[in-house]
């Protein structure tokens, strides 16, 4: 399509005699392109020189503009050395006279113009580097290289930083540049004779660049983002740059490297470089600490240049000034490292791109993105325009009132208008991102609630530095207010200050509070109503990332969702500690979310129950072959058909609390192999007993992160005595022949969590075929009618508030429940799917069966609360208000006497039905 016919506006001419005379450089233009060349010409001392230079290239060019500007950066890099200077500045004024003649036309959009500006900074530096390497190997200045290591530069690259990176250059931009070479292609006594001629060729890249001739310059080149610019040479190894950002790399470098992208040279190294820096600009948990070293950049620059108080148009900076470029970028940018480090689709170059992709990930309100975005390109069209009129890398708005002519007049509008909207986005850009740097001011409050508890606050780890106090103090008057609307203030309060004083720091979780208001009241929630959980919190801070961070209160993934989850999160680790770790991370976050829910009641206590399952069952699944991966490595690969991870027990049945441990065995088959192949060779048995214990040890090892979760092997066959893995025949002939009746019992709740899914299927075949053989065995109720008196005699009730101890209650009702799904043959292992069995055998009536469901609905609910709240027995007394309030709320009653009134009655009638069905007499009231 034609320039012309893309035409959509144009500037008045500034001065009219000018105008006209560029016309006579382009003669014969349709009436459309003689207002626009009159029109830039006349406000435009620059442009009306380029016109002059290139007028007869130009005439030809608006026939398409986007193949004359293909063509031109095409022809740069069969260029010769000897030819780069001249023919470089000819580039750059074509390029210049068409994308400034474009976006003054609306016939480009901001996207455009920048990227055709950026995409030939790109081409003039790579063909710059690959000469002058070219150059240096030709001398022999380079050891190792011949002629052809020029085509990629000899490992040598540019990374562009800032708006080169993110094709977003504006008019009359510097480049910013580090420039790196790859040092792992060079011998180590060549190292020094390689790093002298990158730095010549990098110095005389900068000079070709850089250099005033009579044709002009091409781009002013700025090297001076590289590491510790004051001390190091223009030109660093990877090995050199990457040291320095792992050791003392700061928030605006981490900020830099967002738009930062490989340019030039050898891209293929610069991509590895970049890759490298992943960890070091996206940080996993999300960095809200880095809002405060945005702020004080802010201030800095604005202190520098002068540029703070109120908005004045004349002189006003709109790159730096208030509501000006820079506000966005940084309010786009330093959301960007928030978050983009837990999600990917964060991780882009562009302004615009950004404001986008912090919509959609919600970070960003659709209308505040959309606002900024505006404005944004309305900037930087006067950021343009400024800089059209001489070439000048500026960003300030005209002093006097014919300099406000001429720009109204480059604008296409009258100057009260231009006025009126320049002063308008400046101060809706200020509006909307000013709180977002700099809350507001929250008065303390003057009442003396909590200070003797808050008066040592300054002695705890979190507030020992001075940047945490004073966040903290700007919290703390709404901490204390929201603390006070709790059922009991000073309950509550030293709840928080339990969590307060666990915290080993505070910076980074107070500056989350601090953007994240409703994390402040979720905080008093939990500190009101969960101490166990508000304990948690202090040793694990970081689960505060998945509120905000991810889809918490999205719809509960499943377990194929978590297993997904947890193989992308372990995709991205390199070794076997790191994936352990990893792997705690996760499901610290997932846990914490069940538990906020069911805190909450978002979910019921059954829900609660199944997904700590589901996170169970996820871990070990994910976990398993990590393991095997790891001692295979050094002890060969697994003898025969594999191994099976059995969950027993509550894991078996899919319903766990927020401290269960995991009742697990394995069981392998190797299929006649007497040993293994590796490196160590072992024999099977001994292989897969330390399997099992490695995996084991992968569960419930204390690391860095803390535990997993403590697993009981107790219901493997012969029990402590067995081995801890057992042979599939083993296991068979062991559960046909040997086992006892409460071994039978507890395979009633035997599935496959783990490993090989043939294998699985053979144990659930024989898991099946022994239940249904010993359903018709004789002693069954008289073996569990007596290891139900050995367990009462064992261990009593641990008060009047135990949900699980104790006769008629959770564990003697599931005893029960086995005994009914043994009876039958059942397959299923839930306790209310194996009493559902019983009743439908007819072994229990529907009365009976309607007693014990409504029991272990119960006492259920009270476990699971029990266990969000504490760790210990359950003493009313000592859980506070709120976690009083959560346990009535989950069991249905209105007090405590009612509770203790209906948990009694619930367990008599309990007992009575099981002490009649096993024969036994009832406990006494």
């Amino acid at each position: 399509m034609s320039f012309t016919s893309r035409i959509s506006r144009s500037p008045h001419a500034f001065d009219p005699d000018m105008g006209a005379d560029a016309i006579a450089h382009v003669p014969d233009l349709p009436p459309e392109l003689t207002g626009l060349i009159t029109g830039a010409a006349g406000c435009s001392p620059y442009l009306s020189g380029l016109i002059a230079k290139e007028g007869a290239w130009l005439r030809a060019a608006l026939d398409d503009p986007e193949q004359a500007a293909t063509d031109e950066l095409a022809r740069l890099p069969e260029l010769a050395l000897d030819q780069l200077k001249p023919q470089l500045r000819v580039a750059k004024r074509r390029i210049a006279l068409l994308t400034g003649l474009a976006d003054l036309a609306g016939v480009w959009s901001l996207e455009q113009v920048t990227g055709w500006l950026s995409r030939l900074a790109d081409a003039a530096v790579d063909v710059s580097l690959k000469r002058l390497v070219g150059a240096e190997i030709e001398r022999g200045k380079i050891p190792g290289l011949g002629a052809e290591d020029a085509e990629n530069a000899g490992g040598l690259f540019a990374l562009s930083m800032g708006k080169g990176g993110a094709f977003e250059l504006n008019y009359s931009s510097d480049i910013d540049l580090i420039v790196l070479f790859d040092e792992t292609r060079f011998d180590p006594d060549d190292y020094h004779d390689a790093r002298a001629g990158f730095i010549r060729a990098t110095r005389k890249m900068t000079g070709l660049m850089t250099d005033l001739t009579g044709d002009g310059y091409v781009f002013r080149t700025d090297l001076r983002l590289r590491p510790d610019a004051n001390v190091t040479p223009v030109c660093l190894s990877m090995e050199t740059a990457e040291r320095y950002y792992e050791s003392v790399g700061r928030t605006w470098e981490r900020a830099a490297y967002i738009k930062a992208r490989a340019a030039a040279g050898d891209i293929a190294a610069g991509n590895r470089f970049l890759d490298t820096l992943t960890p070091f600009v996206w940080r996993r948990h999300l960095d809200f600490a880095a809002i405060q070293d945005a702020h004080d950049m802010r201030l800095r620059i604005r202190d520098h240049k002068k540029l703070g108080g109120r908005l004045i148009l004349e002189g006003h900076n709109m790159k730096l000034g208030r509501g000006g470029i820079r506000e966005i970028e940084f309010f786009t940018q330093t959301r960007q490292l928030i978050a983009g480090g837990r999600d990917k689709t964060l991780r882009v170059r562009g302004t615009v791109d950004g404001l986008a992709a912090l919509s959609q990930a919600g970070w960003v309100e659709p209308e505040v993105a959309d606002t900024l975005t505006d404005h944004y390109r309305a900037h930087r069209e006067v950021e343009h325009r400024l800089q059209m009129l001489r070439d000048a890398q500026t960003h300030t708005m005209p002093n006097s009132a014919e300099g406000f002519d001429r720009l109204a007049a480059f604008m296409g509008q009258s100057v009260a208008d231009m006025r009126a909207d320049l002063t308008d986005r400046l101060e809706q850009v200020h509006a909307l991102t000013e709180d977002f740097f700099a809350p507001g001011h929250v008065a303390p409050s003057d009442d003396d609630f909590g200070q003797e508890v808050t008066a040592r606050w300054l002695t705890y780890p979190a507030l020992r530095s001075d940047r945490a106090v004073e966040i903290f103090n700007r919290l703390k008057p709404e901490l204390l207010t929201r603390l006070k609307d709790a059922a009991k203030p000073e309950e509550a309060l030293l709840q928080f200050d339990g969590f307060l004083k666990g915290l080993p720091a505070g910076v980074q979780l107070f500056s989350l509070f601090e953007a994240n208001p409703q994390l402040t009241q979720l905080i008093v929630d939990i500190a009101a109503t969960a101490p166990a959980l508000a304990q948690y919190l202090s040793r694990n801070s970081g689960v505060f990332d998945a509120v905000i961070g991810g889809a918490f209160f999205a719809q509960w993934p499943g377990i194929d969702g978590l297993k997904s989850s947890l193989t992308d999160t372990l995709d991205h680790l390199d070794d076997y500690e790191s994936c352990l770790d990893g792997t705690r991370r996760w499901a610290k976050e997932w846990h914490f979310r069940i538990g906020v829910h069911h805190l909450r009641g978002l979910i019921t206590p059954e829900q609660a129950g199944a997904q700590y399952a589901d996170l169970a069952q996820a871990v070990v699944a994910g976990l398993w072959p990590i393991v095997v991966t790891h001692f295979e490595a050094k002890h060969g690969a697994m003898p025969g058909n594999g191994a099976v991870v059995l969950g027993m027990g509550s894991m078996g049945s899919a319903r766990l609390n927020a401290s269960s441990d995991l009742d697990l065995i394995v069981i392998y088959d190797a299929d006649g192999v007497d040993a293994s192949e590796g490196r160590r060779p072992l024999a099977t048995r001994a292989y897969y007993a330390r399997l099992t214990q490695a995996m084991v040890t992968a569960l419930q090892a204390p690391m860095a992160e803390g535990k997993l979760y403590e697993v009981d092997m107790r219901l493997r066959p012969s029990g402590r005595q067995g081995p801890v893995a057992t042979s599939l025949k083993a296991f068979e002939d062991y559960q046909r022949h040997e086992a006892w009746t409460w071994e039978h019992l507890a395979l009633t709740r035997a599935r496959a969590v783990a490993g090989s899914q043939m294998l699985g299927d053979q144990v659930e075949t024989i898991r099946q075929s022994v239940l249904a053989e010993k359903s018709g065995g004789d002693t069954i109720l008289q073996d569990v009618a007596d290891m139900r008196e050995k367990i009462a005699a064992a261990k009593a009730p641990n008060g009047d508030f135990d949900a699980k101890i104790g006769r008629g209650r959770m564990q003697d009702i599931e005893l029960l429940a086995q005994t009914a799904c043994l009876r039958t043959g059942s397959n299923v292992r839930e306790t209310e799917a194996q009493l559902a069995a019983g009743v439908a055998s007819g072994w229990l009536n529907a009365a009976d069966g309607a007693v014990l469901q409504d029991a272990i609905g119960l006492f259920w609910s009270l476990q699971a609360a029990a266990r969000l709240l504490t760790g210990e027995a359950l003493d009313l007394d000592r859980i506070g208000e709120g976690g009083l309030r959560l346990i009535l709320r989950e069991t249905g009653v209105e007090t405590p006497n009612d509770l203790r009134a209906v948990i009694e009655n619930t367990y008599q009638q309990a007992d009575q039905v099981i002490s009649r069905l096993l024969g036994g007499a009832a406990n006494p009231t």
